[in-house]
C-alpha cells in the first residue's frame, strides 16, 4: 500500500486556474434535467465541473495547510534573533511596569497609613 506525502497534494490546480466556486449551481445541474437525467449516459467516474472545482480547491487547501504546517514548525524549532530580541525587550519593560506599580501600590499604601494617623492625633 503506497502513502501520499504529506506535503504533495494528489493533484494540484494550475496557478492560473479560475477557482470561483460560488458560480452558478445551475449551470452544473443543466436547465430541469437534475441529477437523474444523467442515467447511464456518462462514465460514474467523470466529474462535473463543479465537483472537479471542489476537489481543485480541497487540492489547494491541503498544499496550504501543509506549507503553514512547515513553516510553524521552522518557527517552533528555530526561534529568530529578531522574535528573540523583541522578547527580551518586552521583558525588560514589563519588569519596569511592575516594578513602578509596586512603587504606586507603596506610595498608596503610605499615604493612607499617614492620613490615619493625622485623623487620630
Amino acid at each position: 500500500m503506497a502513502t501520499d506525502s504529506p506535503s504533495t497534494p494528489p493533484f494540484a490546480p494550475s496557478p492560473t486556474e479560475d477557482h470561483n466556486l460560488g458560480r452558478g449551481e445551475e449551470e452544473d445541474r443543466g436547465a430541469g434535467t437534475g441529477a437523474g437525467a444523467r442515467g447511464g449516459e456518462e462514465d460514474p467516474e467523470t466529474l462535473t465541473p463543479l465537483e472537479q472545482e471542489v476537489l481543485d480547491e480541497y487540492a489547494r487547501l491541503l498544499g496550504n495547510l501543509n506549507n503553514m504546517s512547515t513553516l510553524l514548525t521552522d518557527l517552533s524549532a528555530n526561534p529568530s534573533a529578531e522574535i528573540l530580541d523583541a522578547l527580551r525587550g518586552l521583558e525588560r519593560k514589563t519588569s519596569l511596569v511592575f516594578t513602578l506599580l509596586k512603587a504606586s501600590v507603596y506610595s498608596i499604601v503610605l499615604n493612607t497609613q499617614i492620613r490615619e494617623e493625622d485623623g487620630e492625633g
